[in-house]
């Protein structure tokens, strides 16, 4: 009896638990922000430029409804470099143009700024495959912005130091960030200056290892001459450059070769999955290189990725020896705790909100992993996958002397622990890690 009991009332509390799951979920996505926390953050007025579904209120200064003509004449007056980019477009220049209401609409107290959907009503084939890039999962451009929101410190931080990070993650929403308006210039697209508006930086350094390569000094060296009009396709450019490689064909989509998920995780390179990843950039090299050579430059970066994780398995293990013995300080429960709560505070380290410790108080050691993880592992990842040799040597060296840092840093908290059983507090930590002029600023105005 006990036993059909339990049969009857376990698959019953299973689906309350997963309904009330999927309710909460619901529930806190209808905020006045977006994703996962929108409920706990407001949007800034340019966030509507940058997800204008969500967010893009139309100006109120004119009123009626027009016929493109009539915008044409307006806009020449009130912006006439607008016009002038849309006039010299192939929108423009078809026996069919593409005017403004097209994209826009026509009423303009219900203006819109056009998104991947709106030029998808078009460009199927592109939009279609931007679209498929979400079944590789994350990082993919289509799901950048899903990335950004859902993100427990972009509720946190102040919107002012967030809207850099979304001004790139808009690549989700809108498709301006690589086709400029309003010309929408393939030409434009195909260079790399396109991409590394938003690939640059200590997270994804491309623009420093691709121009650190023969790939990239050639394109400096010669791409002002290059005749950007011609398709992305064999024999049409002397060297590669971003949008050949990952967009190769102009398929409208980057995530389809991706190998180590941009490098923030060990990878196993010989699954079948991966073998078939290897080959598509194996097809993709021999457009200008040897099978062989492009094999062995895989097989080096297998083996750069090995040295890495050596090293950061090496720095997690003394970390969590550190934490077991309660030698890091602040613990969990006297750090600012995010704010929606938790009821499980816990340090974190690695994959799973590693990048807490970017933007939030964590002691010494833990930036140390967390910038040797994060900056100089991708440094060394970008510049092997790119060809770079001297980046590869100077992500592996910062990586090198972030780890000797870490070890002399134990050495001293255990010599410490050592000495004065007393040491594991320190004199007010509490008050000093969880008050201060940022923490009381986030409590106040997120």
């Amino acid at each position: 009896m006990r036993l059909k009991l339990i049969l009857v009332v376990l698959p019953i509390a299973a689906l309350l638990a997963v309904t009330a799951g999927f309710a909460y979920v619901q529930w806190s996505k209808g905020g006045a922000g977006t994703g996962l926390y929108s409920r706990d953050w407001a949007p800034d007025p340019v966030q509507g430029y940058w997800d204008p579904d969500n967010f893009y209120h139309s100006p109120d200064s004119v009123v009626g409804v027009f016929e493109a003509e009539l915008c044409i004449q307006c806009h020449q007056g009130i912006t006439p470099g607008i016009v002038a980019d849309w006039s010299t477009s192939r929108h423009a220049q078809t026996s069919e143009p593409v005017y403004c209401n097209d994209c826009h609409g026509s009423d303009h107290q219900q203006l819109r700024l056009p998104t991947p959907d709106v030029c998808g009503s078009c460009h199927k084939k592109q939009h279609g495959e931007f679209k498929d890039e979400a079944r590789y999962g994350f990082p993919s451009h289509v799901l950048a912005m899903e990335r950004a929101v859902d993100a427990p410190h972009f509720a946190d931080k102040p919107k002012a130091e967030v809207q850099s990070c979304v001004q790139c993650h808009s690549v989700a929403t809108k498709c301006d960030s690589c086709h400029t308006r309003h010309r929408f210039n393939t030409a434009e697209a195909r260079r790399p200056e396109a991409c590394i508006t938003c690939h640059s930086g200590p997270p994804h350094p491309d623009d420093e290892s691709y121009f650190g390569s023969a790939h990239g000094k050639l394109y400096l060296a010669e791409g002002k001459t290059w005749d950007w009009s011609k398709p992305l396709a064999k024999g049409n450019y002397k060297a590669p450059t971003c949008a050949y490689c990952h967009m190769d064909g102009g398929r409208h989509q980057v995530a389809h070769k991706s190998m180590w998920k941009f490098g923030l995780r060990e990878i196993n390179p010989q699954t079948s999955k991966n073998q078939v990843l290897r080959q598509r950039w194996i097809e993709l090299c021999n457009d200008c290189h040897q099978e062989k050579e492009a094999e062995q430059w895989l097989a080096e970066m297998d083996q750069e990725r090995k040295q890495v994780w050596g090293k950061l398995y090496e720095a997690e293990a003394i970390l969590k020896d550190l934490r077991s013995n309660n030698l890091i300080q602040p613990e969990a429960e006297d750090r600012p705790p995010y704010p929606m709560g938790s009821l499980w505070p816990r340090e974190r380290i690695g994959f799973f909100e590693g990048q807490a410790s970017a933007f939030y108080n964590v002691s010494a050691i833990e930036r140390d992993y967390f910038e040797m993880w994060y900056f100089d592992n991708l440094g060394s990842y970008k510049s092997a996958a790119h060809g770079n040799m001297h980046g590869v040597e100077k992500g592996h060296k910062k990586m090198s002397a972030s780890l000797e840092r870490i070890k002399t840093y134990a050495g001293e908290l255990r010599a410490a622990s050592e000495a004065d059983s007393n040491s594991k507090k320190g004199v007010g930590v509490a008050e000093f890690w969880s008050r201060g002029a940022y923490t009381d600023y986030n409590r106040e105005h997120n």
